[in-house]
């Protein structure tokens, strides 16, 4: 469904129109008039009471300025973010692109954010009506990633809902070694201690790459479960390219998203419901655009799922279209 603003937003390069649509969800957020979320079909995963099933995913609000602007969507849960220790520019421009002919994206965006510490200000001003999730991740430059990721658990846990580790972008080189089992290891072993404190114990969410096969996803849930992971984000965008893609954009490099995903992260659910025979919590992200969609999400095994790609081609309203629709 198109919504009247698109024309003009599609007029603009993609990520000025993205800057565009933080600002209005600033200013809406601030305006008194946001509501909070949809209050639809309740579901608890570590601990945390999520109002509804459909959450926004990380990349969208990558430095935490409009959480009450994307909460009044209707989001039973925002996640922002990817947050880095320091501050980064993130790659050069040109760097995100739609494929209209797709309604896919293609970003390499590359973690570009003003960093934690200036992040968090606006974390702890939000009216916080719905859960809060924020993504961590590693410096591009970093000599020790893995520091990284214990830096960046321990300075939001203590004003985060939840917080996710994300080593799945493909966008920062090397990143997706992390999601090798030994490294995996003692990444979470690392995070595991930075996110305890006099807040008590955070929930931790690992964000994984859909281009994993059968045998590495397999691998990562291994040592997720005894990792005290609290749930599984399956997934990120993916650097494949199906077969049928029509966008000239279709060639750039970088993590596709969007209805061109849809397929291959319905069988990575599916892979990972398999393996992880309900001893981990799984979210569900990529390509979900409808209320069919989600609920072919959940009905394969997702607890809660992510929107963001679609929200470009069918406008704000679309979590609470997907929430009237839900079963």
């Amino acid at each position: 469904m198109a919504y009247p603003l698109r024309p003009l937003l599609f007029a603009l390069d993609a990520e000025r129109a993205h800057r565009l649509t933080i600002g209005a969800m600033k200013a809406y957020g601030a305006s008194g008039l946001a509501s909070g979320p949809e209050r639809r079909g309740p579901v608890t995963i570590a601990g945390l009471a999520f109002p509804n099933p459909i959450g926004l995913a990380a990349g969208l609000d990558k430095d935490a300025q409009a959480i009450d602007g994307f909460t009044a969507l209707g989001f039973g849960h925002v996640e922002v973010g990817t947050l880095t220790p320091l501050p980064q520019p993130g790659n050069p421009t040109p760097r995100l692109f739609r494929l209209k002919e797709d309604r896919g994206v293609i970003n390499r965006m590359g973690f570009n954010n003003g960093g934690i510490d200036a992040a968090l200000p606006r974390i702890r001003a939000a009216k916080r009506k719905g859960v809060l999730g924020v993504n961590v991740g590693a410096n591009k430059d970093s000599a020790d990633r893995i520091a990284d990721y214990a830096i960046g658990v321990g300075k939001v846990a203590r004003d985060a809902d939840y917080v996710t580790i994300n080593i799945s972008s493909p966008n920062t080189p090397g990143l997706r070694d992390l999601q090798d089992p030994a490294m995996l290891a003692d990444l979470l072993g690392r995070c595991d201690a930075a996110r305890i404190g006099e807040w008590g114990h955070r929930p931790l969410f690992l964000k994984v790459a859909p281009d994993l096969d059968r045998e590495q996803l397999a691998a990562i849930i291994a040592t997720a479960i005894p990792g005290k992971v609290d749930a599984l984000i399956i997934g990120n965008t993916t650097i494949s390219r199906p077969a049928g893609l029509r966008s000239a954009n279709r060639r750039e490099t970088g993590g596709l998203s969007g209805e061109p995903l849809k397929q291959l992260a319905r069988t990575k659910l599916r892979e990972a419901a398999e393996i992880a025979a309900g001893a981990l919590p799984l979210i569900a992200a990529g390509g979900i655009d409808s209320a069919r969609e989600a609920q072919l999400r959940l009905d394969a095994g997702a607890n809660l799922v992510q929107l963001y790609s679609a929200l470009v081609y069918h406008g704000p309203g679309l979590p609470r279209r997907i929430l009237r629709s839900l079963r």
